[in-house]
C-alpha cells in the first residue's frame, strides 16, 4: 500500500516487466509510433485540482454517474458514493494521474450501461464488503500501464507489443482495453466470490487472463479480444 489509507498503486510495484531480448529490435509503423507517443504523454499528466479542465472532467464524471443528483462541490462527502476513499477525489489520482480519470470518463460515455452496472454492482451475488468502484478503476489503469510496459520507450513484452499493433488500428485502444479489463475484473470478482481484502488477488488473475488474450495470434483489432463481449453495448 502507498500511504496509510490508500489502495492506489499498492497492488503492483513499479518494476518493469521482464524483458525478452528477441523483442528488442521490432519496428513501429509511423502511426503506431505517433499513437504510442501520444499515449505516453497522457501517462505523464498528473491530476491537478487547480486546473479548470480537470475540475470540469470530475464534474462530468459525477453527472455521468448520478445525473439526477446535484454535486455539492469538488470536495464533498458525496464522492464516497462513487467509491473514492475520501471527500476529495484528487488525493486518489496521485497514484496514476489524469489518465485514470480519462479512462473512467471514456467508460461512462462509451459503454454507459456497463459503467452503471459496475458502479452500482447490479450483477451477481455480491460480497458484504465490495470493492470501491472509483478507486478500483484507478488500479485497473495502473495495472494496464504496468502490464503493457508503457513506461518504456516501446513495450518489450509480447502483450505490450501486440497492444501497440492494436493501437495502430484504433487510437482509442487503450481506453477500450481499460473498459474490457474493468469488466473482466468484475466478472472475476464474482466468479471468485471475492471480498474487499481479496481485490489484489482478483486483479492479478485479471491481469494474467488479459495477458493471454493479448498474446493470441488472431487478434487484429481491440474488438477481437474475446473479453470484449463482456461489455454491454
Amino acid at each position: 500500500m502507498v500511504g496509510p489509507r490508500s489502495w492506489i498503486g499498492g497492488l503492483f510495484n513499479r518494476s518493469s516487466n521482464k524483458r525478452n531480448e528477441k523483442f528488442i529490435d521490432y519496428l513501429l509503423t509511423p502511426i503506431q509510433e505517433e499513437r504510442l507517443h501520444r499515449l505516453q504523454e497522457r501517462l505523464q499528466t498528473p491530476f491537478d485540482e487547480s486546473f479548470p479542465d480537470h475540475q470540469k472532467a470530475l464534474r462530468v464524471l459525477w453527472d455521468a454517474a448520478f445525473p439526477d443528483v446535484a454535486l455539492n462541490g469538488l470536495i464533498s462527502e458525496q464522492w464516497k458514493e462513487m467509491g473514492w476513499q475520501g471527500p476529495n477525489p484528487s488525493t486518489d489520482f496521485r497514484g496514476c494521474g489524469f489518465i485514470s480519470l480519462e479512462n473512467l470518463l471514456f467508460f461512462a460515455k462509451t459503454y454507459p450501461e456497463s459503467f452503471r452496472r459496475l458502479l452500482f454492482k447490479q450483477d451477481g451475488d455480491r460480497a458484504m464488503w465490495e470493492y470501491p468502484f472509483a478507486v478500483a478503476g484507478i488500479n485497473v489503469s495502473f495495472m494496464l500501464i504496468q502490464m503493457l510496459d508503457l513506461y518504456s520507450a516501446k513495450p518489450r513484452c509480447l502483450p505490450g507489443i501486440n497492444f501497440v499493433r492494436l493501437l495502430g488500428e484504433d487510437g482509442d485502444a487503450f481506453d477500450v482495453l481499460y473498459c474490457i479489463a474493468f469488466e473482466m475484473m468484475d466478472a472475476q470478482w464474482l466468479a471468485m466470490h471475492a471480498s474487499y481484502m481479496e481485490f489484489n488477488e482478483v486483479l492479478q488473475v485479471t491481469r494474467t487472463q488479459l495477458q493471454r488474450e493479448l498474446s493470441l495470434e488472431d487478434i487484429n483489432r481491440i474488438h477481437d479480444l474475446p473479453a470484449y463481449n463482456l461489455l454491454y453495448h
